[in-house]
């Protein structure tokens, strides 16, 4: 019943301005027993190239997958589904039914990739506990959807994976969201991440748009990783004309007016 998780992709703690969207979110990769691979989201249709080449650098091959866990469908988090041809996929029965009951061009919910993965032959509608899969259990965390599901992975270093209940380390801290149809539902979910994440000491916490955390012996949160984040463009006459933005701490930053 033990679980190895790692991240394929890291998620990013920020917004566009101007341009929709970002959805930078986190994936994860989970290996556990009797030779069971799972993907943990699957990002939105941008992370594809991303994806297979971390797959392929992880020594997996998108048809050894065999399952795929969503939190929730948002299009940057459950669109790449359709990459896994063998996988059994696994998200809320709640959330999929009130995804499906949205009228087309909701600005958050993929509809056309929804209705497909309704039909899906090997959807799994999950409820509250235990999982189909040893070793993993779910429970509703509502706020970010109604209907958002945390993941939590049993293994020598246990893992929860929680994906836009806590899209980052502020929103940990300050049991606030930023993003949220009930502010009140919200605040509780989070509050209840933070106690599952403190249950058992070493517990590894992937948030949805942040780096991989565990607490240190006074409890304070600590990155498991570098953060990688830059934006390449043209703006001259010649393509070796680049300029490079460094997106992380390191970067240059201003407050915004």
């Amino acid at each position: 019943m033990s679980w190895t998780v790692e991240s394929l992709q890291q998620g990013y703690p920020g917004k566009s301005k101007y341009h929709g969207g970002l959805g930078w979110s986190t994936i994860g990769l989970a290996r556990g027993p009797e030779g069971r691979i799972a993907v943990l989201d699957t990002g939105g249709f941008g992370a594809r190239r991303r994806l297979l080449t971390q797959l392929q650098a992880a020594g997996v091959a998108p048809e050894e997958v065999t399952d795929l866990l969503l939190t929730h469908l948002h299009y940057d988090h459950c669109l790449n589904w359709p990459m896994f041809p063998r996988a059994t996929i696994h998200a809320g029965a709640a959330e999929l039914e009130m995804a499906l009951a949205l009228p087309d061009g909701d600005p958050l919910y993929p509809e056309f990739t929804i209705r497909e993965l309704a039909r899906h032959p090997r959807l799994r509608r999950l409820t509250d506990g235990a999982t189909e899969l040893p070793g993993i259990t779910c429970f509703t965390a509502p706020g970010h959807t109604m209907h958002h599901l945390v993941f939590v992975l049993e293994g020598e270093t246990r893992t929860i994976f929680s994906a836009d209940v806590a899209k980052n380390r502020s929103e940990l801290v300050t049991g606030r969201a930023d993003m949220t149809l009930d502010a009140e539902a919200h605040a509780a979910s989070i509050a209840r991440l933070n106690a599952t994440w403190r249950e058992v000491p070493g517990t590894v916490l992937l948030p949805g748009h942040d780096l991989p955390l565990r607490l240190d012996a006074a409890g304070n949160m600590v990155p498991l990783a570098e953060r990688a984040c830059a934006i390449e463009a043209w703006f001259g006459n010649a393509l070796e004309d680049v300029t490079r933005f460094d997106l992380t701490e390191k970067g240059t930053a201003s407050s915004p007016a």
